[in-house]
């Protein structure tokens, strides 16, 4: 019998499987913080420009999707983090913004801005989006500061279920070392994955071999990151949840978490040696160009544990630094019975919609992106 318990648990591993698509999509932000760091001429950063620009669509869309369920599945987190810590999210819309707008503008004409500026707004979004989305995903496991109360929902005159305590708005989230150290984490992973796909999507030994130097470089810096989060992770205190819905600190909580639901510890060590992997074999064999292939799904895999960990086995998935009990968990937060169990008969055609995403992107990447190639073709970005 499928019970409410069971929809609200369904509901959050999807939102755990978008989370970790969208992260493995971020690789378009990723190989546009390459830009300039692995191109060194006009031809070089226009193949990379146009490489991401085949993809960036598919990502933009998996955001939308993501918040999209997160809106239908847990409402609560969305009126709360959305309309709470609005500075934050609207900072990572403007960098997405600006992205769509620099792919589709740059090669315009009239453009008095110049390729290179619209290339530099493409750059800040590879590092500004991944670093702020990593650092609010980072309060998932910190908590902000935030009150809800559900009966304000029945005022007519002021029905304000959620508050935010802090005038910042969630840019208070930077004053916690754990949230900054998870987004330079986010912000390092995405780039590898950049320089990952680059090397598998473009044929020109020259960039490919600038790509591997600087793959090097980030893979060094995200190894430091991971460290530190996995380190604070296992040791930080956490956000429990009784049986009654009181929620508590708890010593060690996601290690607990680790510990007991040893199907997730699982999935997480298995992406994490196949992200390691596929940059490892990227860097140590010259001829080695299929290295996404490797790390994309241990991204996802990774992504979907942190998600688990943050959420099930009696977790607060996002907590309130303000107001214990005002933090939110899968129970108080979702939607209702009748919403979930209509929306998990649509969630049937998932695996569909992720079929013809893989069509289409075989169909774009039949042949690997050469400087012929584009000097050829009149589609440019």
């Amino acid at each position: 019998m499928i019970t409410y318990e069971f929809l609200q648990n369904y509901w959050w591993m999807l939102i755990s499987l978008l989370g970790g698509l969208l992260v493995f999509l971020l690789f378009v932000q990723g190989g546009n913080s390459m830009i300039f760091l692995a191109g060194k001429t006009e031809e070089e950063r226009q193949v990379i420009v146009n490489s991401t620009g085949r993809k960036w669509e598919f990502t933009f869309t998996t955001l939308v999707t993501f918040g999209g369920a997160f809106y239908a599945s847990f409402p609560l987190f969305y009126s709360t983090s959305f309309s709470g810590a609005y500075y934050v999210w609207m900072l990572i819309l403007v960098t997405f913004v600006l992205q769509a707008v620099s792919y589709e503008f740059q090669n315009k004409a009239g453009n008095l801005l110049g390729k290179n500026t619209f290339r530099a707004f493409l750059t800040l979004n590879g590092c500004l989006g991944p670093l702020l989305i990593g650092t609010a995903v980072g309060t998932f496991f910190t908590g902000s500061g935030f009150t809800v109360n559900k009966e304000a929902a029945g005022n007519s005159l002021q029905p304000v279920i959620s508050q935010w305590i802090s005038g910042f708005h969630g840019l208070e989230a930077v004053a916690n070392p754990f949230n900054v150290e998870f987004g330079l984490m986010v912000m390092f992973l995405t780039m590898c994955l950049g320089a990952l796909y680059l090397i598998n999507n473009i044929d020109d030994d020259k960039l490919n071999s600038s790509l591997r130097g600087r793959l090097g470089f980030v893979f060094l810096c995200f190894l430091v990151c991971l460290v530190f989060v996995l380190v604070h992770l296992v040791t930080m205190p956490g956000f429990a949840v009784d049986s009654t819905g009181h929620v508590f600190i708890e010593k060690a909580k996601y290690l607990h978490n680790f510990l007991q639901m040893p199907v997730v510890l699982a999935l997480f060590l298995v992406g994490a040696v196949l992200l390691v992997c596929g940059v490892v074999l990227t860097l140590l064999r010259k001829g080695f160009r299929r290295g996404i292939w490797f790390s994309a799904p241990g991204t996802v895999m990774v992504v979907m544990a942190l998600f688990m960990i943050a959420g099930y086995n009696g977790t607060s998935y996002y907590p309130s630094t303000a107001d214990l009990q005002s933090s939110l968990t899968l129970a108080n937060s979702c939607s209702s019975e009748f919403t979930l169990r209509v929306m998990s008969i649509v969630s049937l055609i998932i695996p569909f919609v992720l079929a013809y995403i893989v069509y289409a992107w075989r169909k774009m990447d039949l042949r690997s992106l050469t400087r012929k190639e584009l000097a050829e073709t009149d589609h440019k970005y």
